[in-house]
């Protein structure tokens, strides 16, 4: 069992990093409503950076990991991006809809991949066990 100052040190550490997490989501996304100009570039680049090194730590969390990995949350992710992709291709132009499916569809890609890795690791574990 942890000790008390060591659950809250813990708790602050999460607490920290998921404020930056959402700080830097709402840097990227909403910078555009309050500034203008080159203010408004460096601060939506340095929110969008902000957000994805925290979402690649709180991503690495145990139980984060072990519920992003799981078929259901892989399916939607596959499903959901993917189509996200097709639609910024189709209604956006010039090179932000191509970035944009382009993200999408990496990150649709990478579910598949997780999809297909289960799926590799339940096939090895039943011929193992002969099951």
């Amino acid at each position: 069992m942890k000790s008390p100052l060591v659950s809250m040190r813990s708790f602050l550490a999460d607490l920290l990093l998921w404020s930056f997490f959402m700080g830097g989501l709402a840097a990227g996304s909403a910078s555009g409503a309050v500034l203008d100009g080159t203010a408004k570039h460096v601060v939506t680049y340095a929110g969008i950076a902000v957000s994805l090194v925290a979402g690649s730590r709180i991503a690495k969390k145990p139980r984060i990991k072990a519920f992003l990995s799981t078929p259901p949350v892989l399916w939607f992710l596959f499903l959901f991006n993917g189509g996200v992709a097709a639609v910024c291709y189709l209604t956006m132009d010039g090179a932000k809809g191509i970035m944009a499916a382009s993200g999408m569809g990496l990150v649709s890609l990478g579910a598949a991949g997780g999809l297909v890795a289960n799926r590799r690791k339940c096939g090895e574990a039943v011929a193992r066990h002969g099951l």
